[in-house]
This record gives C-alpha cells, structure tokens and sequence, in this order.
C-alpha cells in the first residue's frame, strides 16, 4: 500500500509568490469532489479564491475574527478554497471536514502546500463575509467550515513524532 501522499504532507506556512496554476488548482479542487459523503448527497460547497483582492480581503476578516488585524493568518500562499457546509444535513459538518482532508491530500498529490485555516464560521457569519456568499451564490443559511490556502511551498517542515496513544488496538 501506497501511503507516501498521506505520510509526507505537511501544514505549510510559508509559501513562493508563484500564483497556482489552474490546472493544479483543478486538480485539488477535484480531489475535494471526490471526498465521501453521507449517503452521497455532496452538500458542501467549495469556493475557489486566486482573485488577489478577494483572497486579501478573506485574510483580513480571518485575522479580524482571529482577534488580532495584524496578522497574516494566510502565509501569503496565493488561493484559498473556502469549504461550506449545510447545517439542514445531518452529516454536512463531516462531510465538509473530509473535503477539506481531501483538498490537503490532493494538493500535496499535486506538488503544492496546503494548510486549514479556520475561522471560516466567523468570517462568514460576518456582513462582509454574507454579502461575499450572495454574490457567490452560497445559500445564507451555510457555514463555513474552514479555509484551504494553497500555493508552492517555501518550506520543508519535518514530521512531529507521533504521541504515544495515539492508537489502541483491541484484538
């Protein structure tokens, strides 16, 4: 078993200007279409952002919900995918969560960092986070379930050791 794209990814936090090129972006976008959901209704939506002041406009509404306007809470990666979920779906919150998993895999598979940002909920419980789902279309009564920025990576982090615990086998 192959295991190599789950074992090596890595949180990014430091990424190059390069923007992402739509065919990559394509790529880690329809990995998040194939992540499972229940009963295979597909309920989360995904938003794909590489407009520069839309992207920049995301990032300060996170480090305004972060509590803290100066930070940079998007590491400068240059795209971000917002993932929603529909909360009239029972496994809407789950699903959104494997897609998100899966945009991470995928844009590893796919030579970028990745990492998830949360405070999506926040950000889009926000006027300027509702207007922004009007105009994109999402239903207004969808939450935000996190923030997928993307881009080349500008780092290498090495693996944390796992915690002891971690796994409990019962045979």
């Amino acid at each position: 078993m192959n295991t190599d794209i789950l074992l090596k990814r890595r949180s990014i936090r430091k990424y190059k200007d390069t923007p992402v090129p739509a065919e990559l972006l394509d790529k880690v976008l329809e990995a998040g279409m194939y992540a499972p959901t229940g009963m295979n209704r597909q309920t989360p939506v995904m938003v794909a952002v590489t407009n520069k002041e839309i992207r920049d406009l995301l990032e300060r509404e996170n480090a305004r919900a972060m509590g803290d306007e100066t930070k940079k809470p998007f590491y400068g990666a240059p795209a971000v995918i917002v993932v929603f979920y529909d909360p009239t779906v029972y496994t809407s919150f789950e699903d959104g969560c494997l897609v998100m998993g899966n945009l991470l895999n995928g844009a590893y598979a796919a030579g970028l960092g990745s990492c998830w940002i949360h405070r999506a909920k926040d950000v889009f419980e926000t006027e300027t986070g509702k207007m922004l789902m009007r105009k994109w279309g999402i239903p207004e009564n969808y939450i935000g379930v996190g923030n997928c920025i993307l881009g080349f990576s500008d780092e290498s982090p090495e693996p944390r050791p796992r915690k002891e615990g971690y796994v409990i086998k019962i045979d």
